[in-house]
């Protein structure tokens, strides 16, 4: 049996007064159900959502404290498919996080599942007791904890999912740019804000921070992973990372204190000072008085304020000192942050050189398929993903073809549709949308999943117009197939038509309800 929280722990539901701006509760729904309060019925049935009263949020749209069935998170996960994969431990490991997408009329969308090893926390009990802790917290700066599954020997986090990679990505692994210096500037503060939020919430405490707990959401604005406010098992490691990025009280006797936590801060400003992940005495030992620059990233190709860079380097200096008293408090060092920021009237995506993220809106709320929520959320990633899984399947019946053309142009044909597939298979999209026209052009074969296919080609080269005029096309040839509409919608909102966009999208998504239930009967 698994536990619900209600019955683990004594809550009591927040007053009006204690929340003046409310936060948003789920939708009553037959999967999901309220707790109200302590005294009300306890619910045991793992095929429902069980939400659960949270402290009131400082972030905007946060979701409630849900209690997730594992049914749920399975389904959400592909069952927990490898390629789902978010997290950079293979997925052997004892404790994985994959991507999911909840089909609910919550809209909760994308998630983050951490899916704990059966022997990790065996106390039910003392499991839902640590999430709802963590649960309760709500903060901009924090991708927050949103739920939890505690089902048989099932243990599971849930958090919101953050699309734009880590840290960690971002500063050793890049590969259209680095991140310029004025965007180090700030994911330090707002690193630095989060760990500063969770101190005055009572959660002081952050096991193992290192540059792969720092996300970037929907915006590229850096986030700080719940996941690190939890340890990875019950009488598990608070660090597992090479022992020489570890607190020296933790070496010595396991002991883990707040100002651990500022110890492993000062190893983040050095890797956004550095670009590398460098050793905290390496690189104490490698400035020595010496000049910042020896230290400083070389792609930033000398393009940052050595003043900045030295104060920043102060900063770790001081974060590292052995006696965990000579280190500052996260609050001094939110105070030193703030005076080195800069270009604060740019948007985060723009300086890390991401799109920036559109949602179509949807008049109804239903929940979506995996099409429905890409295009909705204007994912042309995910969107051309879902394109390249699905082939050539809805294109049957299209082809009409005499023996003659057969004989005469098919060869030439299938050889441009096949160049054109190697293309979008390898992202070389401007190479997809010159094998696509040459099989359009050559003859006289209808298909629009080519035409899908090179709409979506021709959204990720900016050019929407084109890719409008190709998912009418795929209309055209097959007047209710709901991924055309989907292509139109995603296009008349990079056209700057978001209402014609949310009625192209409830057009799509009824189309989409309608071809499924024909297939019901």
């Amino acid at each position: 049996m698994g536990c619900c929280l209600s019955s683990l722990l004594q809550l009591k539901k927040p007053s009006a007064d204690d929340d003046g701006r409310g936060h948003a509760h789920a939708h009553a729904h037959p999967h999901v159900h309220a707790h109200a309060n302590a005294n009300d019925s306890i619910h045991q049935n793992h095929h429902h959502q069980n939400e659960v009263e949270a402290a009131p949020p400082t972030a905007d749209c946060a979701p409630s404290f849900l209690e997730f069935s594992f049914a749920d998170l399975k389904a959400a996960t592909n069952n927990f498919s490898s390629d789902h994969i978010v997290s950079e431990i293979c997925d052997k490991a004892s404790n994985v996080v994959y991507r999911g997408r909840l089909q609910t009329e919550n809209n909760l969308g994308c998630i983050a599942v951490k899916k704990f090893s059966k022997a990790a926390w065996p106390d039910a009990k003392q499991f839902a007791a640590e999430a709802y802790g963590v649960g309760k917290l709500r903060n901009k700066r924090l991708a927050n904890l949103i739920g939890f599954c505690c089902e048989g020997d099932e243990r599971l986090l849930v958090a919101e999912y953050m699309p734009n990679c880590t840290l960690a990505k971002h500063l050793f692994h890049w590969e259209k740019q680095t991140i310029e210096w004025a965007m180090r500037l700030r994911v330090a503060l707002y690193i630095a804000e989060a760990l500063e939020y969770c101190s005055q919430a009572a959660r002081p405490l952050y096991h193992d921070l290192n540059a792969d707990r720092v996300l970037f959401d929907e915006d590229g604005d850096p986030r700080l992973s719940c996941f690190g406010l939890m340890k990875n098992s019950m009488d598990g490691k608070s660090y597992s990372t090479n022992l020489a990025y570890t607190p020296p009280e933790y070496l010595k006797d396991g002991t883990v204190i707040p100002e651990s936590v500022i110890y492993s801060f000062g190893t983040i400003l050095l890797d956004l000072l550095s670009g590398k992940h460098v050793p905290p005495n390496q690189a104490l030992d490698m400035i020595g008085g010496k000049h910042i620059s020896l230290l400083m990233d070389s792609h930033l190709e000398g393009k940052f304020s050595t003043e900045e860079a030295t104060l920043v380097f102060e900063l770790a200096s001081q974060c590292l000192q052995y006696e965990p008293m000579d280190r500052p408090s996260i609050k001094e060092l939110v105070a030193a942050l703030v005076p080195l920021q800069n270009k604060s009237d740019i948007p985060s995506y723009e300086m890390l050189g991401i799109p920036k993220q559109e949602r179509i809106p949807l008049v109804s709320q239903q929940p979506l398929s995996q099409m429905g929520d890409a295009c909705a959320r204007v994912d042309l990633t995910a969107i051309h993903q879902l394109l390249l899984l699905s082939h050539y399947k809805d294109d049957d019946g299209s082809y009409e073809l005499s023996f003659q053309e057969w004989t005469q142009q098919i060869r030439d044909m299938l050889e441009a549709r096949k160049r054109g597939d190697i293309a979008f298979r390898d992202k070389d999209f401007e190479g997809a949308i010159d094998g696509y026209t040459t099989f359009i052009d050559v003859g006289n074969v209808l298909s629009p999943t080519v035409y899908a296919r090179r709409s979506i080609c021709h959204l990720l080269c900016d050019q929407p117009d084109f890719a409008l005029r190709d998912a009418m096309q795929a209309q055209l040839i097959h007047p209710e197939w709901h991924v055309a509409f989907y292509l139109q919608a995603v296009a008349l909102v990079k056209l700057g038509m978001p209402k014609d966009a949310a009625d192209m999208l409830n057009e799509a998504c009824t189309l989409e309800k309608k071809r499924h239930r024909g297939r019901a009967y």
